[in-house]
């Protein structure tokens, strides 16, 4: 998942060096070693916008890779709190033998829907409702029957997701949203969420917050939910990939609600989070932008419509000391 900082390649100029190896290795492990395909997902029809297009403030959000990563991180950890989709995931995903597998299959979906044609977009959706998700289905351990298909599940799943992408964003990424954006961004990433199957979907912040604050109390962290956090959170082959995904985790957990970490474990004094996890993950963010974009898929995206990325797609950033919290 994270950069394996073996011996670098030689190049005039070692930043570009360490650029290139490392948009390469985690371009490899996010979107797999022939993930990116460009040409098939991205480049054709031209003229195509795909469910959004530029100009749209999912485009924006979803360009920003810091936002979109930890904030990935982030719904993984929020979408766990609900038993029935947690008991989905534990008895069906293969996320603890082959994480990697896992994560190129999330970031194919999520980009595909965001970035790819109209064609390509409606087949990733169909691909999962159609063919994924009547596959999951079960017994939770307190006797429940779940479905993946549940069209309240998938609302959840959805929710979770685009609430911490957003928030990743907010925290990561520049220039910042107006209230309105937030909302046009939520009116947005609804139209993928009903065509998968989601049933009664927020459309506004003011909207999201509601229906987080009506979900509690069907939320609970299981020992499911606990292993498969610590399962993440402790990811990684090498001492250096292990401390790289605990700071992204803990960039992560900084973006949940306060009263998701401390179920699922995650509460870290204050002290701790304003000092040293926020500070450690900001600067993480500075550095996976400054690595990984402009990003090719983003690029493709905008010259299939003809265009060039605007500068908040290409790398753009706040001046130190402006990042939203």
């Amino acid at each position: 998942m994270t950069a394996r900082l073996t011996a670098l390649p030689a190049f005039s100029s070692p930043a570009r060096g360490l650029k290139a190896f490392v948009r390469r290795e985690v371009n490899t492990s996010v979107h797999g070693s022939h993930g990116l395909r460009l040409q098939e997902r991205y480049a054709n029809p031209p003229g195509d916008p795909g469910l959004f297009g530029p100009g749209s403030v999912t485009w924006r959000v979803h360009s920003d890779a810091p936002g979109m990563l930890m904030g990935g991180f982030a719904s993984l950890m929020l979408q766990s709190l609900h038993p029935l989709a947690m008991a989905g995931v534990d008895q069906h995903s293969d996320f603890r033998t082959d994480a990697i597998a896992r994560l190129n299959r999330t970031a194919a979906y999520v980009m595909s829907t965001s970035f790819g044609s109209t064609e390509v977009a409606e087949a990733a959706v169909a691909h999962v409702r159609d063919r994924v998700h009547p596959r999951i289905n079960g017994t939770a351990l307190d006797g429940r029957p779940y479905s993946a298909a549940d069209p309240h599940l998938l609302t959840w799943v959805h929710v979770a997701e685009v609430r911490c992408f957003l928030a990743g964003y907010e925290r990561f990424g520049a220039p910042p949203l107006t209230p309105s954006e937030r909302d046009r961004y939520y009116r947005e990433v609804a139209v993928p969420a009903r065509m998968l199957g989601a049933k009664d979907v927020p459309e506004t912040a003011s909207e999201v917050a509601r229906y987080l604050h009506d979900m509690r109390p069907e939320l609970q962290a299981t020992e499911a939910a606990i292993e498969g956090i610590h399962f993440i959170r402790t990811y990684g082959e090498t001492p250096g990939e292990r401390a790289a995904v605990r700071l992204l985790m803990n960039g992560a957990a900084a973006l949940l609600p306060d009263w998701a970490r401390e179920p699922l474990r995650l509460g870290r004094p204050d002290v701790v989070r304003v000092l040293v996890d926020r500070p450690l993950a900001q600067a993480a963010g500075r550095f996976i932008r400054w690595a990984l974009q402009p990003s090719e898929i983003v690029g493709t995206a905008y010259e299939r419509m003809g265009m060039t990325p605007p500068p908040q797609h290409l790398g753009w950033r706040s001046a130190p000391g402006t990042s939203r919290d």
